[in-house]
């Protein structure tokens, strides 16, 4: 366990610096076939991502989202998100993330979400989660009114759910903000805020994400509340008692 923590942490170092390089730049920006923003700065962090762990566990799996899946049968697989958040990347808002996940047979095992503009590393492997070498736990709010709601993109759930109900969501809670993709999973897991919603993800967004939220004692399902999921959609909270008032007013 020592030895993958202190390689997600040389991940960690060696894709921040990169990432440093680029960071409010004039970086050109390709449009991708599900018409999201890419940088030379997503393809050369994940391309430093691929070469460490090919040479340090060269028989594990790797699927990243800028490149093709490497030895995909391995029993153990990195996912990699070089940065998640890229819209708020190239608009210079430093609240997107390196996101970073370690599975045996597909359950995630180890997770960190990186922050390296203000140097903010969380690392979790669904007993402990640690925020720059800080155990840190989830607030432990149970009335709605009182918490903090943070989502990624309001237009996700006029596409995927119903905009209206989740609308109702906002008006119970006491703030609700987009500070949102890993950004808003790292603020939940260190009690910053209460509830984080995605109603859209990619195998790439959620498996760094999960055992984070677990290892700080936060719950996180599908958005109906599921837990045996193929996590297209998330819903991640302090406790039972709040996912079940998510769960009933998103679907009421």
């Amino acid at each position: 366990m020592k030895e993958i923590k202190e390689f997600i942490e040389l991940l960690a170092k060696e894709s921040g610096n990169i990432i440093k390089k680029y960071y409010r730049t004039n970086v050109s920006i390709e449009t991708k076939s599900d018409a999201s923003p890419v940088t030379i700065a997503d393809k050369e962090t994940e391309e430093k991502i691929r070469e460490l762990i090919m040479k340090h566990f060269p028989e594990h799996g790797i699927l990243g989202e800028e490149f093709e899946e490497h030895n995909p049968n391995a029993e153990y697989k990195w996912i990699i998100d070089p940065i998640d958040g890229t819209k708020s990347f190239i608009t210079g808002i430093p609240l997107f993330t390196t996101l970073i996940a370690l599975t045996y047979r597909n359950e995630p095992i180890w997770g960190a979400i990186h922050q390296p503009i203000l140097n903010e590393l969380m690392i979790g492997n669904n007993q402990t989660t640690t925020f720059n070498g800080n155990i840190v736990k989830v607030r432990n709010l149970t009335n709605l009114e009182e918490c903090t709601l943070l989502s990624t993109d309001m237009n996700n759930f006029k596409i995927y759910h119903n905009i209206e109900k989740f609308l109702k969501l906002t008006e119970k809670v006491k703030i609700y903000r987009t500070w949102g993709d890993g950004y808003g999973y790292l603020l939940l897991s260190a009690g910053y805020a209460d509830i984080m919603i995605d109603p859209i993800m990619n195998i790439w967004d959620v498996m760094a994400v999960i055992p984070v939220v677990r290892g700080a004692c936060g719950i996180i399902t599908d958005y109906y509340g599921n837990t045996e999921t193929n996590w297209e959609n998330v819903i991640a909270c302090n406790n039972k008692e709040l996912l079940h008032e998510i769960v009933k007013i998103l679907h009421r």
